[in-house]
This record gives C-alpha cells, structure tokens and sequence, in this order.
C-alpha cells in the first residue's frame, strides 16, 4: 500500500522552510549587493594620480600630473561655513649617489586656495596672485588638482650620466587652517589627502 510521503501533511517536507527561506535570501543578495557597491564607492573615492608624466625638453624637466579625489561631506560643510581649503603640491629632483646621501637638484612648490563666496554662491580658486570663479565645486576641484607643463628644473641642471628620480605629494594642507580646527579634525580620517609618488627620470 503506498504510503504520502508527506504523512498528511497539507505541505511537502521543507516547503515552509523554503517559504521562508526565500524573502530571506532576496534580502540578503540586496544587502551583500549593497555592501558590494558601498566598497566600491569607496574605492572609486579614494584619492589616486590620474596622471604623472615627466618631460625632458629644452626648457628642462616638465611635470604634468592630474590628481582625482573627491571630498568628503566634512570637508565640504566647513567650505561652504567658510573655511577656505588649502592645496600643496611638491616636487623634488634628485641624483641617486650609490656610496653617499642623495643630492636634491631641483625642487618645487604650488600652492591653491578654495574658498566659497556665499553671495555669488560660487567657488574661487586662488594661485600666485591670480583667482578665479567658478559656478559650482567640481571645476574648482579640477582646477586644484591639475598641473600642466610645470617646470621643475632648468636644462643645465639635468645630466644624461646621471640616475635621477623625482619624489612627488599632493596633499589637502590642514596645517593651513584656523588653529582651533586643527585641533578639532585631528586624526580624522575625512581631513586626511595625501598622494605620494617616486619615478625615475628616463634618459631624453
């Protein structure tokens, strides 16, 4: 005599399980998917070089660098408070000496100001005497984050017998701001911007 499996019960062994079983695991693929996309957007955020090439010609040693970077929402609520943000970027030349220490040759330095204008409700970017306005923050922040052509040494200063290589950093400058917000963001993670890179020079 055949026997139901299910030993008259209205539902198959498991089947409630599987009801239940089932919302449960849409939800958790959307929560591992959002957590997946969270992680990316951080990656995505993370400050990088876009670009860094290094040019020999006959006016010297030529950097072009790019940086991308996007800022936090801390950063952002003190500008727009405003408190303007400072933007350093340095460079180096060196002559790698195997027996004795590194000669620095050459070296430069830039330094931009951003700042919020609330009556205009504009951003203005200021370097070397120079500014300029822009309707909203991410031209600003292009602006700060490209070098084009910058000169870093004269052509007498650079030799073909010799290793050199160039030590480079970008960096958002909290040392710049108001004394009391030093003290306030120290060791926030939402203040901290700084890219660092070393490349050696090809020969022209």
């Amino acid at each position: 005599m055949y026997r139901n499996p299910t030993n008259g019960c209205p539902h198959p062994p498991g089947a409630m399980f599987a009801r239940w079983r089932s919302p449960f695991s849409v939800w958790l693929a959307a929560f591992l998917l959002l957590g997946a996309a969270s992680c990316w957007g951080l990656l995505a955020q993370a400050p990088a070089l876009s670009r860094f090439e290094m040019t020999r010609s006959e006016e010297g040693l030529l950097l072009d660098v790019a940086v991308r970077f996007d800022l936090s929402q801390a950063v952002e609520e003190a500008l727009h408070k405003g408190v303007p943000l400072y933007f350093v970027a340095d460079a180096s030349l060196y002559h790698d000496r195997r027996y004795w220490r590194d000669r620095r040759i050459a070296s430069a330095s830039r330094t931009w100001r951003l700042s919020y204008q609330p009556l205009t409700r504009s951003y203005r970017v200021s370097f070397g005497g120079l500014s300029q306005s822009f309707d909203n923050l991410n031209e600003a922040v292009t602006t700060v984050s490209r070098i084009g052509s910058w000169k870093l040494a004269d052509p007498g200063q650079i030799s073909d017998n010799e290793a050199l290589y160039v030590e480079f950093s970008y960096k958002l400058d909290t040392g710049m701001l108001p004394r009391a917000m030093q003290i306030g963001i120290g060791g926030q993670p939402d203040w901290n911007l700084l890219i660092e890179k070393t490349q050696r020079v090809n020969g022209p």
